[in-house]
């Protein structure tokens, strides 16, 4: 076996430019630990943060990013004990942008077979996203109303058609070119700009939305505080409306925290914020509950994740031009070159 592998580093903090094809000596997996040959990574909003410098979790520069792996379970470490060959799938946090990953056995949890490899990239961080905040937070009832913001990202999509399974009615904020997305997912679509989130929300629902899912930050969060009525339930993520050229700005980041936590019991309504990583790195064992749950929703056809491109493994710095230019509904997915190209073939 070769002794070394490629991946796409990232060099320095910066735009695209900084994400190089480099070649790599072949990690061997330690005391508890796995490595895959990777089948898919995923790319999003979380990658561009951290190759801007302000992502906490992210390690030191020069570091392999990449969020989401999908693989095949290549070699193991000592005391691990997972069948060699096996499809499996993590939130790596940073790594997938390579052609083999390691981490530790009991982040990887085992891919049914007959799942499309984008489709369960798709789920490992979008979809448990948006899983946890309604299945672990806002735990909504049926026939019940939530507004959605940025309902045309990967996140918004996913609450939009998890909702729908629970009986949930769903207002979707986006921008007009992507109201016909919105209503393919059922939801009722406003504009994300223009016209303040509350005043459209309170002209559907007068009383306002049981629950509001918050990805803007910033200066939103008081018009989705607004658009919720009293003793109803904001969940703050995300926070795309605090960057500013990739870099999220710490005041209104406090400003969001606060209005979210604080200003919403003020108001009379409950805030709660939610972080994936944060909560993964605290107890893991809910992500692995969960994306289970989804591989299965998956395997049954009740959910389809939207995948925009399918890109190259070492493609990242194309991805992460096409994310940063934007106009895209749903995820970007890099596969490893054999899959891209017998996907490029069937579709």
């Amino acid at each position: 076996m070769t002794e070394t592998y490629r991946a796409t580093v990232l060099t320095g903090k910066g735009g695209p430019e900084v994400l190089q094809v480099k070649e790599l000596p072949l990690p061997e997996p330690g005391p508890g630990e796995v490595r895959v040959r990777v089948r898919a990574s995923g790319v999003g909003s979380t990658d561009i943060i951290m190759r801007r410098g302000s992502y906490m979790y992210a390690p030191k520069i020069p570091f392999v990013p990449g969020y989401e792996v999908v693989g095949n379970v290549e070699a193991l470490g000592t005391g691990v004990q997972m069948r060699l060959g096996q499809r499996v799938a993590a939130l790596a946090v940073y790594g997938g942008y390579g052609e083999v990953a390691v981490r530790r056995a009991e982040e990887f949890v085992p891919v049914p077979d007959g799942l499309d490899d984008a489709d369960v990239v798709a789920l490992i961080l979008n979809y448990v996203t948006a899983f946890q905040m309604i299945e672990r937070l806002a735990k909504p009832r049926s026939g019940q109303v939530a507004l959605v913001t940025g309902a045309n990202g990967g996140v918004g999509t996913a609450l939009l058609e998890l909702l729908r399974l629970r009986g949930v009615k769903t207002i979707g904020a986006a921008s007009p070119i992507r109201h016909d997305l919105i209503r393919s997912y059922g939801g009722m679509p406003i504009p994300s700009r223009g016209v303040p989130i509350d005043v459209s929300v309170h002209s559907i629902a007068p009383e306002g939305v049981d629950i509001a899912f918050d990805v803007i930050g910033g200066h939103g969060t008081a018009e989705c505080i607004r658009a919720t009525r009293r003793g109803g339930m904001i969940v703050g993520y995300g926070f795309m409306g605090t960057m500013k050229n990739g870099k999220q700005q710490t005041g209104l980041v406090f400003l969001t925290l606060w209005s979210a936590l604080v200003g919403s019991r003020l108001a009379g309504r409950r805030g709660a914020f939610y972080g994936i990583t944060a909560l993964h790195r605290r107890n893991p064992q809910p992500f692995l509950e969960d994306l289970q749950r989804l591989f299965d929703l998956l395997a049954r056809g009740q959910i389809k994740p939207r995948i925009a491109a399918r890109l190259p493994l070492l493609e990242a710095r194309r991805a992460n031009e096409m994310l940063e230019a934007g106009g895209l509904e749903g995820k970007i997915v890099l596969l490893a070159s054999e899959l891209s190209e017998a996907k490029s073939i069937q579709r």
